[in-house]
């Protein structure tokens, strides 16, 4: 099965988003901008979730003990919802906070070219971004519409990172539609209201992706095309009389699969049916290289 690399697409967004926020910066304070200062803390932001979602990812990795059996898969949802958390205050709120205080005390933009200059810089850049985000997406996609995967996907640092990408690209194109707007017309409310409609931005994809990972962190099954292909799987095998339960639950990038199911009647004793249980994990686990753990029960009756 393919596999998207959320390492590259993480790397990819906190490069981008580091130089952005420093050209961000300085555009704010050389032109005054509420919006650029609204679009900087954003990125500032969007860089500290890239760090989080690293050290998400490399805590998740570490191999189970005594105290956790199943691994810290689960981890990486954890980090993921913290993102989204900073994506929402840091992001979001902040800008409304600064776009109502210029809304009720305006001041006029200084050197507006510049932060025109700065704001195509970091379309360019976060289209790079998305860019690469999306060309790991499209390795698992399968046909499916953007929202469909983003909905199935069980890749959580990936969904943050493609939402992140999704609303910096969008609140950029409203910051420089708005910059030019106050430019234009002289008037420093298009400003603030920018600002306004950046942190609505924000907070709208923050939540979306907050419901998301948090779904992912009270337990989901694998994905459900992933399920029902593991579902054919072990109704086709031969041993298999009878499929009665199949439980998944993703944790992290691996998963946990229970089964019930009747076995066939010409085993002659209890070894051999025990082999046969084994046969069936042995090229489960084979032919879905991500089931870490699983628990066979042969039954007769459900």
């Amino acid at each position: 099965m393919a596999k998207a690399d959320s390492t590259k697409s993480v790397l990819f967004a906190l490069g981008a988003n580091a130089s952005i926020a420093v050209a961000k910066f300085v555009a704010a304070k050389l032109t005054g901008s509420s919006a650029m200062f609204a679009e900087a803390i954003h990125s500032l932001a969007d860089t500290a979730n890239q760090g989080l979602l690293l050290y998400g990812m490399k805590k998740a990795k570490r191999q189970p003990n005594d105290k956790y059996p199943l691994g810290y898969g689960n981890e990486i949802y954890f980090w993921s919802f913290i993102v989204a958390i900073f994506l929402f205050t840091m992001g979001g709120m902040f800008s409304l906070y600064e776009g109502w205080h210029k809304l009720k005390h305006p001041q006029p933009l200084e050197a507006p070219w510049v932060a025109i200059g700065v704001l195509v810089f970091a379309i360019i850049a976060e289209g790079i971004s998305l860019w690469g985000a999306i060309r790991e997406i499209n390795k698992v996609r399968r046909g499916r519409s953007f929202w469909q995967w983003f909905k199935e996907s069980r890749q959580s640092e990936l969904l943050v990172v493609f939402g992140e990408d999704l609303a910096a690209i969008t609140g950029l194109i409203l910051a420089l539609g708005f910059i030019v707007l106050a430019m234009l017309t002289g008037n420093p409310i298009y400003d603030a209201i920018g600002t306004l409609a950046i942190g609505v931005l924000l907070i709208v994809i923050a939540v979306v992706v907050g419901i998301e990972v948090k779904s992912l962190l009270i337990g989901e099954s694998m994905a459900p095309f992933r399920r029902q292909e593991l579902e054919q799987f072990l109704r086709s095998r031969p041993e298999i009389k009878k499929l009665f339960h199949l439980i998944t639950l993703q944790m992290g990038d691996q998963v946990m699969v229970a089964v019930k199911a009747q076995m066939q009647d010409d085993f002659k004793d209890a070894k051999s049916l025990i082999q046969a249980v084994n046969q069936v994990e042995r090229e489960m686990k084979t032919a879905f290289p991500e089931i870490r753990w699983s628990f066979f029960e042969p039954d007769i009756s459900d």
